[in-house]
């Protein structure tokens, strides 16, 4: 049977390294989903607190926003 999940069972692979790229911004959840926002990508903080757990699963656009806004290569969030 297919399983959309990662092996630890999260929904996402790219949550710990969204978060820790974060931390090392010094940027809250919150000024996480308005830098998103400008960049054209409505997200709120509640999502990237879920993203960032592993509840919710990250749509490519979103991903490469979230690169954008880090101001990295995508695949360093996949990693």
């Amino acid at each position: 049977m297919f399983r959309n999940k990662s092996l630890d069972g999260k929904n996402n692979i790219c949550g710990k390294n969204i978060a820790e790229y974060r931390m090392t911004m010094k940027i809250s959840q919150r000024e996480l989903a308005d830098r998103l926002q400008l960049v054209g990508v409505d997200i709120d903080k509640n999502a990237v607190q879920r993203i960032e757990s592993g509840k919710r699963f990250v749509t490519d656009i979103e991903l490469v926003a979230f690169a954008r806004v880090f101001g990295i290569p995508m695949e360093e969030l996949i990693k």
